[in-house]
């Protein structure tokens, strides 16, 4: 029904927040990560759901599309709900989850309050697939490739697509690298590595 909100918060909590769109304030349920993101008074806008239950309509608020996206995954998976899914959500960044869904990193995502054995499985088997073809895991990938040492992933990057390969080819190899050998110590050496997956 709401695609988003634009608006002022004027009450933050790491639960909810009051957004005041024009002289209307929304009661906004959100995760800690968008808790993070925020600042009392100030302008946002938050991508939103309803969920529309017999006893009530509840606002739940994203800082980001791509968490709003995960939100729906989750909540389409049976026995999940959206507190759960928030609870999720609050535990996990997106990135952490969806990397926790596609190596079937069940102690992962065990780790999160209210989800046991089953509901990791279960996770695992609805989403691993959906969650592979995802856009967002490119931005996974991108995510990686920055968050091992970024400068030499850089001149590696620089360097391949001066011999002439794509970009996002040459990322994706880098990247490859980073997970199968972490303890690369030299640009040389990540450069050779890479040229294996290209």
């Amino acid at each position: 029904m709401y695609a988003y909100l634009n608006g002022k918060i004027t009450l933050k909590t790491p639960t909810h927040v009051y957004l005041d769109c024009n002289g209307i304030a929304f009661f906004v349920n959100i995760t800690l990560h968008t808790f993070s993101q925020l600042e009392q008074n100030s302008t946002v806008k938050l991508f939103t759901h309803l969920v529309v239950r017999e006893d009530a309509h509840i606002l739940y608020g994203f800082i980001s599309e791509e968490e709003k996206d995960m939100f729906l995954h989750l909540i389409a998976v049976s026995g999940v709900g959206p507190n759960t899914a928030r609870l999720v959500l609050s535990s996990l960044t997106v990135q952490e989850f969806q990397k926790a869904i596609i190596q079937e990193d069940v102690r992962l995502i065990q780790s999160i309050k209210g989800i046991g054995p089953k509901s990791a499985q279960r996770l695992i088997l609805e989403l691993k697939d959906k969650l592979k073809k995802s856009p967002s895991s490119e931005g996974m990938e991108a995510t990686l490739l920055q968050s091992h040492s970024s400068v030499m992933s850089d001149e590696a990057l620089a360097a391949l697509t001066m011999l002439g390969f794509q970009k996002p080819q040459a990322e994706k190899a880098i990247t490859k690298v980073w997970k199968d050998n972490g303890n690369v110590q030299t640009v040389e050496d990540l450069i050779k590595l890479s040229l294996k997956n290209l």
